[in-house]
């Protein structure tokens, strides 16, 4: 599973998704109101707060389908901490 930071991130983005919903693994985050200005935003805000880049491959509707593949995506590029 994820981390605080990145449910809190993901959920300024999802306009749709009530506040005491539950973000499951699988939800579908562009029925929660995730469009593509607003992946836009999610990327670059990603990118900045875990100090990643994410790489052309990464890019595509499927990594920001659900918060599962994204964080997958994500966490792939997180360094581990010695």
């Amino acid at each position: 599973m994820w981390d605080d930071r990145f449910e809190e991130i993901l959920r300024r983005q999802l306009p749709f998704l009530p506040p005491e919903e539950r973000l499951g693994e699988d939800s579908n985050l562009s029925g929660f109101g995730l469009d593509s200005l607003a992946i836009v935003e999610l990327l670059a805000t990603l990118e900045e707060e875990y100090g990643v880049r994410f790489q052309d491959e990464a890019l595509t509707m499927e990594t920001f389908e659900t918060p599962g593949t994204l964080w997958k995506a994500l966490s792939g590029m997180l360094r581990p901490v010695a």
